[in-house]
């Protein structure tokens, strides 16, 4: 158990509190910013939302920079974001604040993946993540982000930064996907 994977470990435990301040009724009161009132309960699930996922790149950071990148790490670290990813757009679906099939897009095609890796990884090979792959990531996280804190400081300015940014998150992700399977088809192919 080395330091990249507890960092991992510890983006896994903060699910549950980043959903409980996201979806419980907590009695926190309203905060008004740039004429937007967000309640402070949500505000703080975004922070812990874009802080667990900023330690997805702390712990690939660690585990390269010190040489430990572990089976297990290479395992955990995707499920982690996929987890993540995965509670953050079903409490905004819950909170009417995304479109369901935006999030069974993303959600499908998180769990399509992680099925080939799982096939790829009874043979012993690795899929390491695409360049669009990671732009999808980014853009998940900051479309999330956004929607969680009610589109500030855009909303402002009546730009409408938050579904802008979802918009991109599920086209990355349909692309993603589809050059994911292009790549490996071989697998899916290969498996009996």
């Amino acid at each position: 158990m080395n330091l990249p994977n507890k960092i991992t470990i510890s983006r896994i435990c903060l699910i549950p509190i980043f959903m409980v301040f996201l979806l419980a009724p907590l009695p926190m009161g309203q905060w008004e910013w740039l004429g937007v009132e967000i309640p402070l309960a949500h505000f703080i699930a975004a922070l812990l939302f874009i802080f667990a996922a900023a330690t997805d790149w702390l712990d690939g950071y660690y585990a390269r920079k010190l040489n430990l990148v572990t089976n297990f790490g290479k395992f955990l670290d995707p499920l982690a974001d996929k987890l993540l990813i995965t509670a953050a757009l079903i409490g905004l679906v819950e909170l009417g604040a995304l479109p369901a099939w935006m999030a069974i897009v993303i959600i499908s095609r998180e769990f399509a993946v992680t099925g080939i890796r799982l096939v790829a990884a009874a043979d012993g090979q690795v899929i390491a993540a695409s360049n669009l792959g990671k732009w999808k990531t980014v853009w998940q996280i900051i479309g999330i982000s956004a929607l969680m804190l009610y589109n500030l400081p855009f909303e402002a300015l009546s730009i409408p930064f938050a579904m802008i940014s979802i918009w991109i998150a599920t086209i990355l992700t349909l692309l993603s996907g589809i050059d994911y399977f292009m790549k490996n088809r071989h697998v899916i192919l290969k498996s009996k």
